[in-house]
Parts: structure tokens; sequence; C-alpha cells
């Protein structure tokens, strides 16, 4: 006999019958698809457009990223039987992800502040970091073969 905590942790993953499993499956699978073909023409109609590097791309962009979690949510909790789970089961594993994927974005914008601040006060970095170096100043002098200026 197990302990009256361990019920929850243990729960099987059994289904009612073989129709009701099928009829899970398609559903799951429609789903997925439909997503999915919305993405890929969010996609495709970004680059058919072809929009300029503003809101809407961002836009675009940003309604793909909201779909592609979803999908993620999704097959987590359909495939992986997460949606059955426990409360505290479901937060060991997603809050360390969300973590993951915090560092991931602070990292990225700390990278970004240090390039930046480094362009700022170390010239030389600036120079060879920047697209169009600045053009050579005429008052700097040249030295010519033979140690003369």
């Amino acid at each position: 006999m197990q302990h009256p905590a361990f019920e929850e942790v243990t729960v099987h993953h059994e289904h009612a019958d073989d129709k009701s499993f099928k009829k899970k499956v398609i559903r799951t699978t429609v789903i997925l698809s439909i997503i999915t073909v919305i993405e890929l023409g969010l996609g495709l109609l970004m680059y058919a457009m072809n929009l300029p590097d503003g809101l809407r791309k961002l836009l675009i962009k940003g309604v793909i990223t909201i779909l592609s979690l979803a999908k993620a949510y999704y097959i987590v909790s359909i495939f992986m039987h997460l949606g059955d789970e426990i409360r505290n089961m479901i937060m060991t594993i997603v809050v360390p992800l969300l973590l993951f994927i915090w560092f991931i974005f602070a990292f990225i914008y700390e990278g970004d502040s240090y390039k930046k601040l480094r362009n700022k006060f170390d010239k030389h970095f600036l120079e060879t970091t920047s697209e169009h170096p600045p053009a050579k100043d005429s008052s700097t002098h040249e030295i010519k073969p033979g140690g003369k200026e």
C-alpha cells in the first residue's frame, strides 16, 4: 500500500477506450497542423509583401512567436502528459525553463550594452567594429622612409 501523498505523483495515463484515444490524437494533429499552416502563411506573407523593418514586420514576427509557444504548450500538455500532472510537477519543469529563457535575453542585452559602451569609450574598438571607419584626419603625421616627416 502506498502512502496517500504519493498517489498524485503516480498517475497512470490510461485511455478509456480506443475510439476516444484516436479521436484525441486526430484532434491534436488537426489543431497543430492548422497552427503550423497559419505560421507558414504569415512567414511567407511577410517576405512576399517586402515589408520594411518596422512595426508591421515586428507584429507578424510576434504573432508567429506566440503561435509557436502555443504549439509548444499543446505538445507538452498532450503528448508529454504534462496537462494531467499536479501543479507542483508542472512548476518544476516550467519555472527553470522560463529562467533559462530570461537568462538568454539578459545576456544578449548585456552583451549589446557592453559593445555600445566599449564603442563609446574606446575609439580603436569603434574603428574595428563600425561598418564605415572614420576618415583619416589630414593633420596626422606620416613617417616617410628615411626617417623624415
